[in-house]
């Protein structure tokens, strides 16, 4: 099997900034030791690497990477603090009526099987999103811009479950309109059923402080083929 290409955003001796294809693991899985997985793919161009946060193995988009230790630790440093900021772009099912809005939905991992995350408002961790419809499309599909304010695992789709609009090509996350949302949020549902053969989630921006120079910096990850493919499917359906 030929490796995925990965194209390059940005690289110093001290950090380096992918745009991570769909399918290709953050980190290696325990349970998939033989597939392929960003180090591994990049380390005998780059050499070391440290891994500062992750992308799900569905989900395409700006993914960074360390060079250095002080630099994985002054990362690091800036995640856990909520000092870096994200925008993701989603194709979902359902035109909400809303323009934009905020999800303030607690989230707990692992709720209900192995791997999903639920929304949980007695024992779930607060969680945190913001939404702005980008497009509207006529079969009753939405592009759109993504901000988590938290970082927890499948935080946006979830999130967007939760609202009626799961993002296209989800198997993990249906739609199951919490009755929070419901009072908040009217979605017109989908006229045309669209195929699509990868998740509809895409890493977009990365806003950060450069570890050594301290230079602000925005990364933009440019709409791989197979997201562009499936944004053109939904756009003249």
């Amino acid at each position: 099997m030929t490796a995925p290409t990965i194209e390059i955003l940005f690289q110093d001796e001290h950090i380096l900034a992918i745009n991570k294809p769909s399918g290709v693991l953050s980190i290696p899985d325990g349970g998939q030791s033989q597939a392929e997985h960003v180090r591994n793919l990049l380390e005998p161009r780059f050499g070391r690497l440290w891994t500062v946060h992750r992308l799900d193995r569905e989900t395409s988009g700006v993914l960074l990477l360390a060079r250095d230790l002080a630099a994985h630790h002054a990362l690091n440093d800036q995640f856990a603090s909520r000092n870096v900021k994200k925008e993701y772009r989603a194709i979902v099912s359902g035109t909400p009526d809303l323009d934009t809005w905020r999800i303030d939905l607690a989230l707990l991992k692992n709720g209900d099987r192995s791997h999903r995350t639920i929304i949980d408002l007695e024992d779930g961790k607060p969680a945190s999103t913001t939404v702005t419809v980008l497009e509207r499309y006529p079969g009753g599909y939405s592009l759109l811009s993504v901000r988590p304010h938290t970082g927890y695992t499948h935080q946006i789709r979830a999130h967007l479950a939760a609202c009626g609009l799961p993002i296209l090509g989800d198997p993990l996350y249906q739609a199951k309109p919490h009755a929070s949302m419901l009072d908040e949020l009217q979605v017109a549902p989908v006229r045309r059923p669209v195929f699509a053969d990868r998740l509809g989630l895409h890493a977009f921006t990365i806003q950060f402080t450069h570890p050594v120079s301290q230079v602000e910096m925005t990364l933009t990850a440019p709409y791989p083929a197979d997201f562009s493919a499936v944004l053109l499917e939904v756009k003249t359906g």
